[in-house]
């Protein structure tokens, strides 16, 4: 029996075409936010776009709970949350742990603010966060604007310049 590989390259391009397809790009700065919604730590739905005119959202991709880069980020969140929420800053962190995971976390580190359970990687798919072929997130960061829109994004591996740049940014938008 024959193979057609011409056939079989044209089915094995479109299964990769509808695999990569179901990943979306990073949004850009000046981008409408995508819009979701995700259980907290504590089972409750939260939906970013509730928050759309009321507060600018701080939405913060991680790779793991209780490791030491998530561990630092989310402690330096909880420490400048006093200045965060006097510039009208929500923040949320995501990544694929469990609400129970989540839960543990937050109560071990003291940390005040909403983690998302992003265990099947759709929220995660939306915003471009993932890892290419794992289950867990890159380190990213989205300033989402009052008007819903992406003001700006820190794609990096350290906790520091997140802080940095999004601190730089918010002062910026007071100004502005």
């Amino acid at each position: 029996m024959k193979t057609n590989w011409f056939a079989t390259l044209l089915i094995a391009g479109s299964i990769l075409f509808s695999a990569a397809a179901t990943f979306a790009a990073m949004p850009k700065v000046g981008d409408a936010a995508p819009s979701f919604e995700g259980q907290d730590q504590d089972g409750k739905t939260v939906k970013p776009a509730d928050l759309a005119g009321k507060k600018i959202v701080l939405l913060y991709f991680y790779p793991k709970d209780f490791t030491g880069g998530c561990t630092k980020e989310a402690c330096g969140f909880r420490d400048r949350m006093g200045d965060l929420q006097k510039d009208n800053v929500e923040v949320i962190g995501v990544s694929f742990d469990s609400a129970d995971s989540h839960k543990q976390f937050i109560a071990k580190y003291n940390l005040n603010f909403t983690l998302l359970a992003d265990t099947d990687g759709k929220i995660a798919d939306l915003y471009g966060a993932r890892i290419e072929g794992k289950s867990m997130d890159k380190r990213v960061s989205f300033l989402i604007g009052l008007d819903g829109k992406i003001v700006h994004v820190t794609d990096a591996g350290n906790p520091d310049i997140h802080f940095n740049e999004m601190k730089d940014v918010i002062a910026g938008l007071k100004k502005g």
